[in-house]
C-alpha cells in the first residue's frame, strides 16, 4: 500500500479491445500549485507465477511486473508491464523454467545437462537475472530493477515501463550476488558483494553517473564456513555496518535439485551472530561485536550515537526482526500462504534495535525499541524519509498485522523517539473497514518528549496491506500517502490519505487486480509522455494466453494468492475449467500491493 495529498479521485478505465489495460484518474480539489506537481511512483514485485503448465512454489519466484503510478496536472495515470529479464523471455518462449528462481531449478534433460546446470551454477550462467524485488532511481536518473544476483539489475524506462536491457557493472569486482538493497543517494550507490569462496564481503560504492563499483573495504566473516545473508543492510553518515546473520548461505543447499525448508540458506546460530562497523571514508573496520542470534529481510535506518563531548560513541541500527526464527521463508510458500485463510500463522516480528558500541567492546545488544503487539506482531517492510537516512529519524512505515491473518494486512507509522533509553508510547490505529480514528495513549517510564507512537491501517477480512517505500515529492509540508489495496471481494485501488493523521481523502477504483508487489521509489522529472499512450499499448493479452490470473479466490480456496488450488495447481474457472481471463476477475481476484510515503516526516 502507499501515500499523497488530494481530496477526491474519479477513476475511468481504458480498455483494448474490452479488456482493461490500465486507468487514468481525475484528482479533484487539488491546490493549484499541487496541480503542478509532478511524478512517477513505480513498484516492482513478482508477478507472474507459472509458465504453461508449471507453477512455481515460491512468493519470491514470480517474474517481476512493474506497475506506474504517474502523477501530473491533478491527474492519476496508471500501468503496468513485465519486466523483460532473460529468464523470462526464455521461458516464455520456450514454455519451461530455464533459470534457477528462488525455489526453482530447471528440469534436466539427461546426466549431462544436470552436469552442465551445476557448471552454470558455478559461473552464475544458470542463475536468474529475473529482477523482481525492487527499483531504484539512481543519483543520474537512470531507473534500475534488482535483485540479489548481480546479473538481475534491469534498467527500465520511467516513463514507458520498457526494458532497456541489463544493467552492466564497468569493473572487475565479479561476484555472483549482492544486496537487494542497495543504498541509493544522490551522490552515490554503496552496496555488499557477499564471497562464498572466502568467506567475507566486499564493500562497494559507485558514484553517480558511473556504472564502476569501486571497493571501500572488506570485511571477513567471523563465524562459520559461509557468510549470513543480507537482504539489506544499514548506513551511518559516516559508517557502513554490515550484518553477519547465523542464516548462512549454504552451497549444497544451492547445488539440490529439490529445495529444503530453508532453500539457498542453512541456520547456523553456533556460527555466532554479528555486526561489523566500517568507515565510508576509509575502509576501516572500526567496530566488531557478537549480537544475539537475529533473522531479518529489512532494515529501517542507522544512525551514530554521540557522548556528552560530542564523539561518536555507538551505532543505533533498526530492523523489522523475526525473534531468530527463519521459518518465515517457508511460510511464504504459495502453498502455505493459500492454505491458511483464517489462521494466525504470521510468524512474528518486532522493531529491532541493535546498539554497536565504538570503544572496542566486543558485544553488542538487540532489544524490541517498542511492545511488539502495538503492530500485531507483524511489523516489517519497513520505510522512512530519504532525507534522514543514515540520521537520527523519528518516523517509519511499515506493514503490521490485524491477527489473525497469515500475511501482512495493516499499514503502520511508528514515531520513534528515545530519553535516557525510555520510552513513551502514543498509538493511532485507521481501520479501512470502519473509517475509525482511534487515539491511546500509553502509560511513560519518564517525562520527556515522544517516544513511540503508531498510525495503524486495518483491511477488513481478506484484504491485504503491503509494503512501503518513501519519497519527498509534493509541495505540501505534510505530505500524503498513496496507497494500492486489494480487497477480499476483489475491488482494487489507489488510497489516498494524509500523512500526518492518515485519514482518508481520496480513492480511485483500479479496473482490475494489479499483480503483488514487493518495493517501489518516487521517480522525479518524469514527464509521464510514454504512460497514456502505454495505458492503449499494455501487454495484457500475453498475459492472457498464459492463463495469467491475479490473485484468485474461489469458495474460500486460494484466497489472496495466484490460481486459486491449494495443490499448487491452476484455479478453477473460466471457459476451459482452469484459469480465469482478467477481465473475468471481478469477486474472484484479490492482491496485494505494497505503499509509499511522500511527505517530509522524519
Amino acid at each position: 500500500m502507499d501515500l499523497l495529498l488530494c481530496a477526491a479521485v474519479r477513476a475511468r478505465a481504458t480498455t483494448i479491445d474490452g479488456l482493461a489495460s490500465g486507468f487514468a484518474d481525475g484528482v479533484e480539489g487539488w491546490e493549484d500549485q499541487e496541480k503542478e506537481e509532478k511524478g512517477t511512483y513505480l513498484r516492482n514485485g513478482p508477478g507472474l507465477w507459472h509458465i504453461s503448465d508449471y507453477h512455481f512454489r515460491h512468493l519470491f519466484d514470480g517474474y517481476a511486473t512493474l506497475v506506474s503510478l504517474h502523477f501530473e496536472d491533478g491527474r492519476l495515470t496508471a500501468a503496468h508491464r513485465q519486466v523483460e529479464s532473460d529468464a523470462y523471455k526464455a521461458a516464455k518462449e520456450k514454455k519451461r523454467l530455464c533459470y534457477r528462481e528462488f525455489s526453482e531449478v530447471p528440469i534436466s534433460d539427461g546426466f549431462l545437462s544436470y552436469i552442465g546446470g551445476l557448471a552454470g551454477l558455478l559461473s552464475g550462467a544458470s542463475l536468474t537475472d529475473n529482477a523482481n524485488t525492487g527499483v531504484v532511481q539512481l543519483g543520474d536518473g537512470r531507473v534500475v530493477c534488482l535483485t540479489e544476483t548481480v546479473k538481475g539489475s534491469i534498467q527500465v524506462d520511467p516513463e514507458t515501463l520498457d526494458t532497456v536491457g541489463r544493467f552492466e557493472y564497468a569493473d572487475e569486482l565479479g561476484g555472483l550476488i549482492h544486496s537487494a538493497h542497495p543504498i541509493v543517494t544522490e551522490t552515490e550507490f554503496l552496496t555488499l558483494l557477499p564471497d562464498l569462496v572466502r568467506p567475507g564481503y566486499k564493500v562497494v560504492r559507485m558514484e553517480v553517473g558511473t556504472n564502476e563499483r569501486k571497493v571501500i573495504g572488506r570485511v571477513e566473516c567471523r563465524g562459520g564456513m559461509a557468510p549470513g545473508w543480507v537482504h539489506s543492510f544499514p548506513v551511518t553518515e559516516n559508517y557502513v555496518v554490515v550484518p553477519e546473520m547465523p542464516l548462512r548461505y549454504c552451497a549444497k543447499n544451492l547445488l539440490r535439485a529439490e529445495p529444503t525448508p530453508l532453500y539457498k540458506f542453512e541456520w547456523r546460530p553456533e556460527w555466532g551472530s554479528y555486526m561489523h562497523v566500517m568507515c565510508k571514508a576509509t575502509g576501516t573496520l572500526v567496530a566488531s561485536v557478537e549480537v544475539p542470534p537475529f533473522v531479518t529481510f529489512h532494515f529501517i535506518n542507522a544512525y551514530e550515537e554521540e557522548d556528552e563531548e560530542g564523539r561518536v560513541s555507538a551505532i543505533v541500527a533498526d530492523c523489522c526482526e523475526h525473534y531468530a526464527d527463519p521459518s518465515i521463508l517457508d511460510k511464504l510458500r504459495l502453498q502455505n500462504l493459500r492454505s491458511s485463510i483464517g489462521l494466525d500463522v504470521l510468524p512474528d516480528a518486532r522493531v529491532g534495535r541493535f546498539r554497536i558500541p565504538l570503544d572496542g567492546s566486543s558485544v553488542g545488544s538487540l532489544v524490541c525499541a517498542l511492545d511488539p503487539e502495538k503492530h500485531g506482531r507483524g511489523m516489517d517492510m519497513c520505510s522512512i524519509n530519504r532525507r534522514h537516512l543514515g540520521r537520527p529519524y523519528r518516523y517509519a512505515y511499515a506493514c503490521g498485522a490485524q491477527r489473525p491473518c497469515n500475511f501482512p494486512n495493516t499499514l503502520t507509522k511508528v514515531k520513534l523517539s528515545f530519553v535516557n533509553a525510555h520510552l513513551r508510547n502514543f498509538i493511532h490505529f485507521y481501520r479501512f473497514n470502519s473509517c475509525v480514528y482511534d487515539c491511546r495513549h500509553l502509560a511513560s517510564d519518564t517525562g520527556g518528549f515522544a517516544g513511540v507512537r503508531r498510525t495503524r491501517w486495518g483491511l477488513s477480512g481478506g484484504d491485504r496491506a503491503g509494503p512501503p517505500s518513501m519519497a519527498l515529492p509534493l509541495s505540501s509540508s505534510l505530505g500524503v500517502v498513496i496507497s494500492m489495496v486489494s480487497g477480499k471481494d476483489g475491488e482494487g485501488y489507489a488510497l489516498i490519505l494524509d500523512g500526518s493523521s492518515f485519514e482518508e481523502i481520496a480513492r480511485a477504483k483500479f479496473p482490475y487486480a494489479l499483480p503483488y508487489g514487493l518495493h517501489g521509489c518516487w521517480v522525479q522529472n518524469v514527464a509521464g509522455r510514454g504512460l497514456p499512450r502505454l495505458v492503449q499499448d499494455l501487454e495484457v493479452r500475453p498475459w492472457l494466453k498464459q492463463g495469467w490470473t491475479g490473485f484468485l479466490e474461489r469458495d474460500g480456496i486460494g484466497r489472496g494468492f495466484p490460481d486459486g488450488n491449494n495443490d499448487g495447481r491452476r484455479g478453477r474457472g473460466g471457459e476451459d475449467g482452469r484459469h480465469w481471463p482478467l477481465q473475468a476477475l471481478g469477486k474472484e481476484a484479490i492482491n496485494q500491493q505494497n505503499w509509499m510515503r511522500i511527505g517530509i516526516d522524519r
